[in-house]
């Protein structure tokens, strides 16, 4: 006998089927078709209007169509092709695809741009003057059919082959002159570790020579030696820069940050990331003192500025001198774990930026018992402003749960809030998720594991090896509880997780591997040089 059921599930179907299909024109759909025939289109693509090329390109690009996608951009007939637009939403196709690093599209996009050079078409046909390929988006799932991701590490990569394979390639063959008369920017993020720092700067240092230039629109170093990234950066065009990041096993220290900034200029410069423990004021002298001056009158004039990360700095009792001079406000500032002391929570308090602040971590600091009242007030005085806010491991207890209520409650425009590592008991997580159903625009929230779930005998903040060690049983059911508040008040927009071990981090995932070969080579030297030690002394 044939379920009642069976009808709805069909007619459920049916309606989702027909959403799919009212996100898509019906000449996406027609596109779609096309693209699935690369034949047709290899032996068609001159005859294609000009203006049908994006449609087809995301067409193929949903399809995962590599070949169709390769003669494409192999015969651009625009003068820009931008990968963020032509994959965002678009009055054919409202679905936003630039989350997809593909790795099939992706390199045949690049490989394409590669023979659009090459081809011996008329010079007349070929008006692409700009690549850019910023508007990619690195996310954890990747919804590709083939799963496999081209991050900015391997972006930076395979461009920088393809631009040194060019060159080389126009050497060996002979072509028309006009081909050199070829001009193409590529915009991009580019991303150097010690394995690809070779490859990178010789694209770059022939970058005036090749057909396609790469523009540098934000620069991340990653596991370099300071002489190579001092030479690399020059290299990058920085006047033009707009985000550098100096991140993991860089011995970025403030001397050498001070050296930098006198030999480089970054006018345009709007986010800059630097490593941990870039600022150490334990062990600071006179001269020291100087040059902190030094480096904040050097961020004044960085005249774009807004965004500064100065996460794992040992700050204390200094914040007021780098940031003072800056005369642009900051909108976002991460100082998580820079000891800072009640005199820098004053300061930011009543400073421009605290009334600009759109992104604030303030990880890794006692805001309740410290400085209950400057924090108060720092909240106060962004909370027209704030959008995204990190309080991990703050030792927030329940004890303190009024006051980060009261503090939160005018910050109406609150999109993500962070609080993990924090001893709040279930009852004051319940207790928190129901002011949470509150904020209009709030869409993300990382709470912490509540103290009950965890023995009597542990203490905050909690180390790796111990992360893992709650009831997970009762963990699951206070999650459901809450997740229920947020049903219940119909905030099933609002995504709340506890990602014990921290969030998904692109560059992380893609350079892990490299990373931890560089601890591994540390640790091992650092055995050698103490066994060395102790045979010197026997």
């Amino acid at each position: 006998m044939t379920s009642k059921r069976e009808p709805l599930l069909e007619q459920i179907q049916y309606n989702r089927r027909n959403q799919k299909a009212a996100m898509h024109s019906l000449r996406f759909l027609s596109a779609g078709a096309l693209v699935s025939n690369r034949e047709l289109i290899k032996g068609n693509i001159g005859s294609v209007a000009h203006n049908l090329f994006p449609l087809l390109f995301k067409a193929s690009y949903l399809q995962e169509q590599g070949e169709v996608l390769h003669d494409l951009v192999a015969n651009w007939p625009l003068k820009e092709l931008n990968i963020g637009k032509l994959l965002g939403k678009t009055t054919d196709h409202q679905e936003d695809i630039s989350s997809r690093a593909c790795s099939v599209c992706l390199t045949s996009c690049l490989t394409g741009l590669r023979d659009y050079v090459l081809n011996c078409t008329s010079p007349y046909a070929k008006r692409l003057k700009l690549v850019d390929l910023t508007g990619l988006k690195d996310v954890e799932v990747q919804l590709c059919n083939c799963r496999k991701t081209m991050g900015r590490w391997a972006r930076t990569e395979l461009l920088s082959k393809i631009c040194y394979d060019l060159l080389v390639e126009m050497q060996r063959l002979q072509f028309n002159p006009d081909v050199f008369e070829i001009s193409v920017d590529v915009l991009t993020d580019v991303f150097v570790t010690e394995r690809s720092y070779e490859l990178v700067v010789q694209a770059l240092l022939m970058r005036c020579h090749c057909p396609l230039k790469i523009r540098c629109a934000s620069f991340r170093v990653d596991n370099l030696a300071l002489r190579k990234l001092f030479y690399i950066i020059k290299l990058t065009d920085p006047s033009l820069l707009l985000k550098f990041e100096i991140v993991h096993n860089v011995r970025l220290e403030m001397e050498h940050l001070h050296m930098l900034f006198n030999n480089v200029h970054f006018p345009q410069l709007t986010s800059l990331t630097l490593p941990a423990r870039t600022f150490d004021v334990r062990r600071f002298t006179p001269e020291d003192e100087a040059i902190l001056v030094g480096i904040g009158e050097k961020l004044s004039q960085m005249t774009q500025l807004t965004e500064l990360s100065l996460a794992f700095s040992t700050l204390t009792g200094r914040i007021r001198k780098l940031l003072s001079p800056l005369k642009t406000p900051l909108k976002v500032l991460d100082v998580s774990n820079c000891s800072l002391n009640h005199v820098d929570m004053a300061y930011l308090a009543n400073s421009l930026h605290s009334s600009s602040l759109e992104v604030l971590d303030i990880s890794g600091h006692d805001v309740g018992d410290l400085y209950p009242s400057t924090f108060f007030k720092l909240l106060n005085r962004s909370s027209y402003t704030l959008k995204n806010l990190v309080l991990e491991e703050c030792n927030i207890q329940d004890t303190h749960i009024n006051m980060l209520i009261l503090g939160l409650v005018p910050c109406r425009k609150l999109e993500e809030l962070k609080f993990l590592g924090n001893p709040l008991s279930s009852r004051s997580l319940k207790c928190l998720f129901n002011i949470f159903i509150d904020f209009p625009r709030l869409r993300y929230i990382e709470f912490p594991v509540p103290r009950d779930c965890y023995a009597n005998d542990i203490s905050y903040p909690i180390g790796e090896a111990d992360l893992s060690k709650f009831d997970h049983q009762k963990y699951e059911r206070i999650a459901e509880e809450l997740n229920m508040i947020l049903l219940q008040a119909k905030r099933e927009d609002i995504k709340a997780s506890t990602p014990i071990f921290g969030g998904y981090d692109a560059a992380i995932q893609e350079t892990g591997n490299e990373l931890g070969a560089t601890l591994l080579k540390s640790f091992r030297d650092a055995l050698e040089s103490f066994n060395k030690a102790l045979q010197e002394m026997n």
